[in-house]
């Protein structure tokens, strides 16, 4: 059974992770505030497994623009008091704003916006330091302008996931 404080408690990790996420709050150990140890995240771009390889990645992607904005709702939480574990689903409103370098790239009108329209999903844990992602997945459902350039090493990734 879900209780309004730990629905309270979920729903804010959420929002403020990708509050971090658009205000680039990625001081040293920042990802401990939003996920446990074993974290794993699947993304569009593959799946990253520990606390370090997630790290790298979300700041890595963010990174990738010059500013963006997320925007959550409609999270779905569901807690198992018994083993201190959750579900969530929320969707999500992905707005990011290419580098100059970017828009120059791609030549004149090239759209400065790459908009994804999708949901997430999550498992979580209760920790001594409160409800933190054990495992997130993003699933685009919609996009519109043209994704970042991603990198010849991000390409050859994808590729080999794709063939599995």
């Amino acid at each position: 059974m879900t209780t309004h404080t730990d629905h309270a408690e979920i729903t804010m990790l959420i929002s403020r992770f990708f509050r971090a996420l658009d205000q680039r709050g990625f001081e040293d150990e920042w990802v401990r505030d939003y996920v446990t140890d074993d974290v794993r995240t699947t993304t569009p771009i593959g799946t990253f497994e520990g606390l370090d390889a997630v790290r790298r990645h979300t700041e890595e992607a963010v990174g990738r623009f010059a500013r963006t904005q997320h925007i959550t709702t409609d999270a779905l939480v569901h807690v198992d008091a018994a083993s201190g574990s959750a579900t969530a689903s929320w969707n999500a409103l992905m707005t990011h704003v290419h580098h100059a370098s970017t828009l120059e790239a791609r030549g004149e009108g090239a759209n400065p916006l790459f908009t994804v329209g999708g949901f997430w999903e999550a498992e979580l844990r209760r920790t001594p330091d409160g409800w933190r992602f054990s495992h997130t997945s993003v699933q685009a459902v919609w996009a519109t302008g043209e994704p970042p350039v991603l990198p010849e090493a991000v390409q050859a990734v994808r590729a080999l996931q794709e063939v599995r």
